[in-house]
């Protein structure tokens, strides 16, 4: 069976940096950080009282009363980006389009916390009175919803769910999408991520794991990737959508075409509950995967968006693996963390790191990785490879490679190019 070629149509984003793609990636491109002072809860009390949130942001533009008491925010910023997506593929204005070939598949590594966080609250407040839920309690907090959504708002009538493997969970979810259409079983997936975390639970949460930084007095510089005095990841919240379309379908209705996905692998570290392996194991075998899928060597790609949340163990992991990979070759890509402008969107961050590798391909910028200050150097990381520090690069990206892994030892690499006949 010859396998289908599958393009990227369409783009949506609601992010730290920007309430579109565009806003999102000429903040990225400038080093913007998206950070700031927590503003959805009091954090006075918290080990971390600062985030990456989505700026200026009111449900009422964008949905009615009855609508918002129905949506997670999570599901906003997913059905948000979703339309965004689709308005930007032109899909809304093809009168033929049969709606039993198009799906949709949004991921969220967590879903709808905030939604789980009051409701159990206010059973803990008023046990005396006995159980009295929000029936939208729980099609508000499950995480495969913002699909359901979307389809809905669009009849969609293909493959629709969600997925959850923690941090790759878009990832995954690109994946799933490309080899659904690619073996033929859609013409067009809407995929991507949304995460809305920063509440009591998520930040207490990872507070408890050390996992988040705690640079309170400088919450913009706090996301340093690769730089000897990292000390956690920043949270981040919003969403990512793309449209995957396949290739002749795109070609018959005129589609503008960004970039083409070449593949993706799939991996699991079988180590540890959260921390990656120490040597990269899992890592390297998600990448040679991908690299096998797209048909593809170390040689042809340009650029690595990584997985790099700025923690410890995990940003020399990555580079070990990347080291063990490429070869010769990781001397010669530009390599950038794009989390440490937009924090760590958790469940969405892959779909939003494919997206700045799609952008990076299309305009042959590579965005930096930001905050690194000289002698702030890291013994175990190889300073001799281009981490893009602090400023975007100008360079031809023939292709580019998005790392995203997650709790649980779930890794999941995606591979797009440029795309030509």
């Amino acid at each position: 069976m010859e396998l289908k070629r599958v393009v990227v149509t369409g783009l949506g984003a609601i992010t730290p940096l920007g309430n579109d793609v565009a806003s999102t990636w000429e903040a990225a491109k400038n080093g913007v950080s998206g950070a700031g002072p927590i503003t959805h809860f009091d954090a006075s009390k918290f080990k971390t009282q600062f985030a990456c949130e989505v700026k200026g942001y009111n449900p009422d533009d964008h949905f009615d009363r009855r609508k918002v008491r129905q949506l997670d925010l999570y599901a906003q910023y997913a059905l948000i980006a979703a339309r965004q997506a689709v308005a930007d593929s032109g899909l809304e204005d093809v009168a033929d389009l049969d709606k039993n070939r198009v799906g949709v598949i949004v991921a969220a590594g967590i879903g709808g916390l905030h939604t789980f966080e009051e409701e159990a609250g206010y059973y803990a407040v008023n046990q005396d009175k006995g159980p009295k839920y929000n029936p939208f309690f729980i099609p508000k907090m499950i995480a495969d919803i913002a699909s359901g959504h979307i389809s809905m708002e669009y009849g969609y009538h293909g493959p629709n769910y969600g997925v959850v493997s923690a941090c790759a969970s878009s990832n995954n979810a690109i994946i799933d999408a490309f080899n659904l259409i690619r073996l033929g079983k859609a013409d067009a997936i809407v995929t991507g991520g949304a995460e809305a975390a920063i509440y009591p639970a998520g930040v207490g949460g990872f507070n408890s794991m050390h996992a988040l930084s705690t640079r309170n007095e400088s919450p913009a510089t706090a996301s340093r990737p690769f730089s000897k005095s990292r000390d956690g990841f920043v949270m981040g919240e919003g969403s990512a959508v793309l449209v995957l379309e396949e290739l002749e379908h795109a070609l018959a209705r005129g589609a503008k075409i960004y970039a083409e996905v070449a593949g993706g692998g799939m991996s699991a570290d079988a180590h540890h509950l959260t921390a990656t392996h120490p040597d990269g194991l899992g890592a390297m075998l998600a990448m040679t995967n991908a690299l096998e899928d797209a048909g593809m060597k170390p040689e042809d790609i340009d650029y690595i968006n990584v997985h790099g949340t700025s923690t410890p163990v995990g940003d020399i992991s990555e580079v070990k693996a990347i080291v063990n990979v490429f070869g010769d070759q990781a001397h010669k890509l530009n390599i950038s963390s794009t989390k440490s402008m937009t924090g760590h969107l958790l469940g969405a961050t892959g779909a939003l790191e494919a997206m700045f590798s799609i952008m990076a391909v299309r305009d042959d910028i590579v965005p930096p990785t930001i905050n690194h200050e000289e002698g702030d150097e890291d013994e175990e990381i190889d300073y001799s490879l281009n981490f893009t520090f602090n400023k975007a690069q100008e360079r031809p990206v023939r292709a580019a490679l998005s790392n995203a892994f997650g709790f649980g030892g779930h890794n999941a690499t995606v591979i797009v190019k440029k795309y030509g006949k």
